[in-house]
């Protein structure tokens, strides 16, 4: 009943709509190989994004039946032999010009450099790389998931408030995990924390749940985590291939923090304050499973898409792109601040929940982060850092 009168209440407060119509959202996914789950109790998700994003158009469908608009989603894949060039010159074709992006960076890049694609507008709800949003960033590109900088920033304003100034870090062999630990070592240098010592992790115990590999972890974790003194752990392993089994194994009593034990992400499913229980029992509900950091970009990408269609008065995908970039826009998140697009590399400021296993623990910025703009400028690169050129 109280969703249905804030509906009214928007629709009643904003003028009427210049022009009605369908308007069609593509999500752009690519074949993947499956990932084997770390715990016993952990499930493979198939449909990570793609569910996020029909959760969206519901909710677009919900504002949408008031406004005399309408939304529909079209789903396509990259094969592992395919070209997204070949995807956008058929959705183009279609008469589509919003599309969402669950593409790794590569395949974006090239989505979004296609000749077919200047007249489209993509939302990257996958990949974090700080890359797309400096020196390789492009106009017709704005991103909902987080990037590498905004998590490790997030991350470090929450340790330093701990005075948690020490870290050891710990980085994986994979260019995601390398592309983290760049990340963790500009937060440390900007907040002014300290890298007592780095390690990468090279150790390959096979099936590490096996009888065999839980004992050769028992020895090599221990041999590898015998350093010097520091006040946390900081892990980048992207790939979730080691950082599960750091915790309680290290050689000093030190709280794990980074990829995983205490992790910053732009969901969690342990989130339950400004709302957030009605969007993540209405996600189960759907999906029959929690939400990922994934699921919640797509679904973010998806509804700024409708939010900015209400308020623009228009279906043209001109004038909700355009509308998306504007001082004017903003989301209702369910993260305690609304979120919008920062105009110099297309980034959806938002805040970033740090989380335990089971308990939400803070929110970045910290408390004291002061900006001259907004507070959630503190996390990533912030305009005069920017290395995009538009």
């Amino acid at each position: 009943m109280k969703i249905i009168l804030v509906l009214i209440a928007m629709v009643l407060s904003a003028p009427a709509l210049a022009e009605e119509g369908v308007i069609t959202i593509a999500v752009i996914t690519q074949e993947r190989d499956p990932v084997e789950p770390v715990s016993p109790i952990d499930r493979p998700i198939r449909d990570e994004g793609i569910a996020g994003a029909r959760l969206g158009l519901s909710d677009n469908a919900t504002t949408g039946r008031f406004t005399g608009q309408s939304f529909t989603l079209v789903e396509r894949t990259v094969k592992n032999d395919g070209k997204p060039e070949d995807l956008i010159r058929e959705l183009v074709r279609e008469g589509v010009r919003l599309v969402v992006s669950d593409l790794d960076a590569s395949l974006l890049l090239a989505a979004a450099s296609a000749p077919d694609a200047r007249e489209m507008l993509l939302i990257n709800a996958r990949a974090p790389d700080d890359a797309l949003r400096n020196e390789s960033c492009r106009a017709n590109v704005l991103h909902t998931i987080p990037s590498r900088a905004m998590l490790a920033d997030a991350l470090a304003q929450y340790l330093m408030s701990k005075r948690w100034r020490r870290w050891f870090l710990v980085t994986g062999g994979t260019s995601g995990d390398r592309l983290q630990a760049d990340a963790f070592r500009r937060a440390a240098a900007r907040f002014g924390a300290e890298i007592a010592v780095e390690k990468d992790w090279t150790f390959k115990p096979g099936h590490a749940r096996s009888d065999t590999g839980h004992v050769t972890l028992q020895t090599e974790i221990p041999a590898l985590t015998q350093v010097t003194d520091h006040d946390v752990l900081v892990v980048a392993d992207e790939a979730n291939e080691f950082g599960e089994f750091l915790s309680y194994r290290t050689a000093r009593p030190r709280p794990v923090a980074g990829t995983h034990g205490l992790v910053t992400t732009g969901w969690s499913p342990v989130s339950e304050q400004w709302g957030a229980t009605q969007l993540q029992s209405r996600f189960e509900k759907s999906a029959g499973r929690r939400m990922s950091p994934v699921d919640y970009a797509a679904w973010a990408a998806v509804r700024a898409i409708g939010e900015a269609a209400v308020r623009s008065r228009s279906a043209d995908p001109a004038g909700i792109a355009s509308f998306l970039r504007g001082p004017d826009f903003i989301l209702s998140g369910f993260k305690g601040q609304g979120q919008s697009f920062r105009a110099w590399d297309g980034q959806m400021r938002q805040p970033i929940l740090i989380a335990g296993p089971r308990l939400l623990v803070s929110v970045s910025p910290q408390a004291g982060y002061l900006h001259r703009g907004s507070e959630l400028d503190t996390l990533g690169t912030d305009r005069e850092e920017s290395r995009c050129k538009l």
